[in-house]
């Protein structure tokens, strides 16, 4: 168990971006990507969203949400929503680095910051935000059984595929979709600590992981920018 932690945490810590992107000029939010260990395999906790919220209802995310005035930087803001929506005590989280930012479909950069809980840990959902937790096996995001790319465009006209997962949980007795950036997140986080090659495309160059997905994220941000300024 602990040889496995160690591995993953060796490869995570050489992808640490800190916060070389935290400057652009993009309204934050932050996610946490939980990381356990059950039966010598890398599990990721995930969850479903409340019905009743207003954006993305019953979609499967991470823990986490807008970064708030009293948050110090990304890894705050993960910690304090994890603690929110799950029940997740920040001094419980080993935090092992912040990965390459998204930016999801409303223009928010959101950093995924990666933190090994303990394996025992048992989720107290907040109603109001969340509906169900789950744990996937990491591999699943390199070797799925159920998988589709969906072509998407964002607003500014940046055209990609977006990773499309089905999971057959076999502890809820039922299937979870999970999709966009939470599965994008997933599939880097799997990619980053096994250094596999996946059964499916992605956008990367694998064999420059870190500048490729860098590349990505400016790619994408300069397509927003030049909509903004288009728009003027």
């Amino acid at each position: 168990r602990e040889r496995v932690k160690e591995k993953a945490r060796l490869r995570l810590r050489a992808f640490d971006v800190g916060d070389k992107f935290s400057r652009l000029p993009l309204a934050k939010a932050s996610v946490l990507l939980p990381l356990l260990v059950r039966g010598g395999r890398l599990h990721l906790l995930l969850t479903v969203r409340a019905l009743q919220l207003r954006s993305s209802p019953g979609e499967v995310c991470f823990p986490g949400g807008k970064s708030e005035a009293t948050d110090k930087d990304e890894i705050d803001t993960a910690l304090r929503e994890a603690k929110e929506e799950v029940g997740l005590q920040p001094e419980k989280v080993e935090v092992i680095c912040r990965l390459v930012p998204g930016i999801d479909k409303v223009d928010h950069l959101i950093t995924p910051v990666v933190g090994f809980i303990e394996d025992t840990f048992q989720a107290t959902p907040n109603p109001d935000e969340v509906s169900d937790v789950f744990v996937v096996p990491l591999e699943y995001f390199i070797e799925p059984v159920t998988y589709k790319p969906l072509p998407y465009k964002t607003r500014s006209g940046y055209s990609s595929w977006m990773h499309c997962f089905t999971y057959d949980d076999p502890e809820h007795k039922m299937s979870f979709k999970i999709w966009g950036l939470t599965a994008q997140f997933a599939v880097f986080l799997a990619l980053v600590i096994f250094g596999k090659r996946p059964t499916f495309e992605v956008d990367y160059d694998l064999d420059n992981l870190i500048s490729s997905s860098e590349n990505n994220l400016m790619n994408l941000y300069a397509s927003l920018y030049e909509r903004k300024k288009s728009n003027l």
